[in-house]
């Protein structure tokens, strides 16, 4: 492959997320090569690059965005610092690939629209659900066969099995104690942490498959560590659905979502994305059912290629910031309508 035809990336936060995910799939995607890698813990940076084989290693991201060799950077640190480092990077003329969700408020989601159309660089938000195969024809069916979505269900239920089931599949993490100290009092207030985590995957499916949301009602639970939001969304096309959002429930991690249109139905289960298997389909219409056969299901990889694609190609980023930006709103909304105990319109 040319170097014309490959896409320089380096990313910026080296912790679970990044070697969970981000790293596995960028060993295997094309069209891409990973340069650099940068982490506040020296320990854990040079860790990382010499698992993976990388040619340059830094604490400090300034050395990365003053490389001409690095294109594009993936943002893989604490939500925290989402924002602050998308606009150093877009300011330095890097295209980005922000992990979820996009900021931790509107106003700082919109800041970052702001500059990402002013530079015209492009920003993916890393909801990489958007690349599993299944809930693409998902996407399509409601599209092209529903004929128009009156209600839908949704779903994402951490199960209480989910720690042993990550300690199965995930590779080893190299961790910095102190950090994992500072990480974890961040995360205490597991009502806001919860519901920006789980709430950005679950949120965004429902705008993929059926726009934009006009307004939400929720009610809110809390049994000791355990929370849950039960949001009734209406959209601005009309459908009238209803988001669970459970941590922890007895058993098994699950995630979906089921769309009933005038001419049929669809439903998805989301697998547990480190399964990595696309999502399984059943597509109802004109009295039979379809249950497509999708084997391509690593949608971390799916993702990163989509990315630099949409670098090279000059295309347009999915999700792109504006939809990071809504996604952001409606955790926002959903955290306003708990307090409130009122209808939220977006």
């Amino acid at each position: 492959m040319s170097r014309e035809s490959v896409t320089r990336l380096a990313l910026i936060g080296c912790g679970r997320i990044a070697q969970v995910a981000h790293l596995p799939a960028l060993e295997k995607a094309d069209g891409v090569d990973l340069v650099a890698v940068c982490d506040p813990s020296e320990d854990v940076v040079h860790a990382v690059a010499r698992r993976y084989g990388v040619p340059s290693a830094h604490t400090d991201q300034a050395e990365v965005f003053q490389d001409p060799s690095v294109d594009a950077v993936i943002v893989a640190a604490p939500d925290r610092f989402h924002r602050s480092i998308a606009a150093e990077a877009l300011t330095a003329g890097k295209h980005v690939l922000v992990e979820k969700p996009l900021a931790t408020t509107v106003q700082e989601a919109q800041d970052l629209a702001d500059l990402v159309h002013r530079t015209g660089l492009v920003l993916q938000v890393g909801a990489m659900k958007r690349h599993d195969q299944g809930l693409q024809y998902a996407r399509r069916f409601v599209a092209e066969r529903l004929g128009g979505p009156r209600s839908f269900t949704a779903w994402y239920r951490i199960g209480d099995l989910r720690p042993g089931i990550e300690a199965t599949l995930f590779p080893h993490v190299h961790a910095d104690p102190a950090a994992r100290e500072t990480e974890a009092a961040f995360k205490a207030d597991r009502r806001r942490y919860l519901l920006a985590t789980h709430g950005s995957h679950i949120f965004d499916t429902v705008r993929f498959l059926l726009g934009d949301v006009a307004s939400v009602v929720v009610r809110h639970r809390e049994d000791g560590r355990d929370q849950t939001w039960q949001v009734l969304l209406t959209t601005a096309s009309g459908a009238v659905g209803t988001v669970g959002i459970t941590v922890d429930v007895p058993g098994l991690p699950s995630e979906g979502i089921e769309v009933f249109g005038a001419h049929g139905s669809v439903r998805v289960d989301t697998h547990f994305p480190f399964y990595r298997r696309a999502s399984t389909v059943h597509a109802y219409v004109d009295g039979a059912t379809t249950v497509p056969e999708l084997t391509d299901g690593d949608a971390y990889e799916r993702q990163v290629e989509a990315f630099a694609r949409a670098i090279r190609e000059g295309g347009a980023p999915d999700p792109d910031v504006d939809d990071g930006v809504q996604a952001v709103r409606l955790i926002d909304a959903t955290a306003t309508a708990v307090e409130t105990g009122v209808e939220v319109a977006l």
